[in-house]
C-alpha cells in the first residue's frame, strides 16, 4: 500500500463517522481528490486503490496531466474547482465533468456558448463568496438569486449546486450552514464546500463533496518559477 493509500483511507474514515454523527450516509458524500502540483504518478496511486474523483485549479495543468488518466480510466470524473477565465472555457468544457467555479454572467454566457458548440454539458456549481472577501471569487450572496435564475433561465446551463471556500480566520461552519442554506433555497441538492483543514465539519454541516489535497497527497511542492 502506498502512502497516498493510507491517506486515502484515514479521510475516507473521517468522512463516515462525520456523516454519521450528523445521520447522514457515508455514501452521500462525495471525496474530491485535489491533485493540483502533483503529478499523474501521484495521481495514478490513489486510481489504483478505486479514487475516482479528482479535482485541479488550472485547465493548464489539468490538460498536460488527465487526458492520457481518463483514457487509462474511463470512468474518472474530473472538477476544476479554480477560478476559470472565459478565455479557457472551451478547454475546461472538453476535458472537465463538473465546473465548481461559474461565478460571473460574462462566465455563464461564455460556458453556455461552448457547451452549445461541443454538444458536452458538464455539470457546474455556482461559486458563492460567502464571507464577502474583495480578493476572493464566488458571487456575493445578495447576488446569488438573481444570478441562478440567469444561469438557469437564459443561458440554460446545468446548475446542479453551489460550492463555497469560507476566510480563513472564520469560523467555517457559519459559512457551511450558509450555504447549505442557499442550495436548499434554490432546489439545489449538491454543496461543495470543506476542504483539509475542515471537511468534517462541512460534511456535518450537509456537504455533498469535499475538496481535499494535501490530506491526502501531503505538502504540495514548490512551485516551479
Amino acid at each position: 500500500m502506498s502512502e497516498s493509500a493510507d491517506h486515502l483511507t484515514e479521510v475516507q474514515r473521517r468522512i463516515a463517522e462525520a456523516a454519521k454523527a450528523a445521520n447522514r450516509s457515508p455514501s452521500d458524500v462525495t471525496l474530491v481528490a485535489v491533485s493540483k502540483t502533483h503529478g499523474a504518478d501521484r495521481v495514478r496511486e490513489l486510481l489504483a486503490v478505486g479514487q475516482r474523483v479528482f479535482g485541479e485549479n488550472r485547465v493548464q495543468e489539468a490538460e498536460e496531466k488527465f487526458p492520457a488518466l481518463k483514457a487509462e480510466f474511463p470512468d474518472l470524473e474530473l472538477h476544476l474547482i479554480g477560478p476559470l477565465q472565459t478565455n479557457k472555457a472551451r478547454e475546461a468544457v472538453a476535458l472537465f465533468d463538473v465546473i465548481e467555479s461559474v461565478d460571473r454572467e460574462r462566465l455563464a454566457a461564455t460556458l453556455a456558448k461552448e457547451m452549445a458548440r461541443a454538444n458536452r454539458r458538464p455539470e457546474c456549481f455556482i461559486q458563492v463568496n460567502t464571507g464577502e472577501e474583495p480578493q476572493k471569487a464566488g458571487i456575493l450572496p445578495s447576488e446569488l438569486d438573481a444570478f441562478v435564475a440567469s444561469c438557469r433561465d437564459t443561458h440554460k446551463l446545468p446548475i446542479v449546486g453551489l460550492m463555497c471556500i469560507p476566510p480563513v480566520n472564520e469560523e467555517p461552519a457559519l459559512h457551511f450552514a450558509l450555504l447549505a442554506k442557499m442550495a436548499a433555497r434554490h432546489g439545489l441538492t449538491k454543496v461543495s464546500m470543506g476542504m483539509s483543514a475542515d471537511y468534517e465539519t462541512a460534511v456535518r454541516c450537509g456537504a455533498t463533496h469535499v475538496r481535499v489535497g494535501s490530506a491526502l497527497f501531503g505538502a504540495r511542492p514548490p512551485l516551479h518559477a
